[in-house]
């Protein structure tokens, strides 16, 4: 009786063991295909955080990562002038594995070794907004931005337009080695030199990566603004900056003026006479693209190595128009 009982414990045994190791392997199997269908996680770095502009390319970003099922995570420097920061945002996401890197290059030689670095982890880079120093397609996946010396070109057009053709012009440049605005200037410039009669007396300053440097940048060259029939900015801060300083010259609305990017404030601006025209990107576009061209090339699709999101001139006679109201709306 006693060999018996022990051999139906043992059977018994041998029976609960079979069931806790498939039960076991049942758990692995279903954890392994929980993390298959987990989303991937797609890092989106701009150059900063604080300009509206950023804001509207977010906000792209998040309505791609939800339309494509991707977990956007958004991190970037406060100011555009910490490169160092942002070179450390790209390196921590590296180091986290993430599915893919959409980036906003602060510096298009500064941010090359870290995409490097990150294509030797097998970790896509999409670059946007801005250029970095490669060749698209094969050094990143894809650069997807405003078409930024068409950009220069139609605000030294449009800034010609307002001045008949002749007069004094000042560009107030952004900072030294952002290859979006640097592309913008020289547009600006390549259109200038077509119309004779415009000299341009200022040419060499730079506003820096804020609206306050941007500003003393404008009222460090007093003299100059006041010999000026026109001035050209290429980017949100630099325009708001010399906004602020033509108000305390009292010259806003005396100087023409032709600014980039289209903030309420700025629009608000040329509603009162003291913007005359902005040459506006499409940041929700950029934002998107971006993230959709990224999951693109995650899920195997051929994707274009170049994508323009697009360029147009506001004015105070199309603003009001159902296809710049739609572009402000975002």
């Amino acid at each position: 009786m006693p060999r018996v009982f022990l051999a139906v414990c043992v059977a018994l045994a041998l029976v609960a063991g079979c069931k806790e190791s498939t039960s076991t392997n049942q758990n692995a199997s279903s954890n392994s295909q929980s993390s298959s269908n987990a989303k991937p996680q797609i890092a989106v770095i701009p150059k900063g955080t604080t300009h509206e502009f950023w804001k509207s390319v977010q906000a792209g970003a998040q309505k791609a990562g939800q339309e494509f099922n991707a977990d956007i995570i958004w991190k970037g420097p406060v100011k555009e002038d910490d490169r160092a920061s942002q070179i450390q945002v790209v390196q921590e996401f590296v180091a986290d594995k993430v599915a893919g890197i959409v980036l906003a290059p602060l510096d298009e030689n500064a941010l090359a070794n870290p995409v490097r670095a990150a294509a030797q982890e097998n970790i896509p880079v999409v670059i946007i907004d801005s250029a970095l120093k490669g060749t698209p397609g094969k050094d990143f996946v894809s650069f997807v931005a405003t078409d930024n010396h068409k950009g220069g070109e139609l605000g030294g057009e449009q800034l010609a337009k307002l001045l008949d053709n002749k007069g004094k012009v000042v560009l107030l440049r952004y900072a030294v080695g952002s290859a979006s605005t640097e592309a913008r200037e020289t547009g600006f410039l390549d259109a200038i030199k077509k119309h004779p009669d415009i000299q341009v007396i200022s040419s060499d300053r730079y506003a820096g990566a804020t609206v306050d440097t941007a500003k003393t940048s404008a009222l460090n060259m007093v003299d100059t603004l006041k010999q000026a029939d026109g001035v050209f900015c290429p980017n949100e801060s630099a325009t708001i900056g010399m906004l602020l300083a033509l108000q305390q010259l009292g010259l806003a609305g005396k100087v023409k003026f032709v600014g980039f990017d289209q903030t309420q404030p700025l629009i608000k601006a040329m509603k009162d006479g003291q913007v005359n025209a902005l040459v506006a990107q499409d940041p929700f576009k950029i934002g998107y693209m971006g993230v959709k061209t990224m999951m693109q090339h995650i899920k195997g699709e051929k994707v274009d190595p170049l994508i323009d999101t697009g360029v147009q001139v506001i004015t105070p006679e199309n603003v009001n128009t159902p296809e710049i109201q739609n572009l402000l709306a975002h």
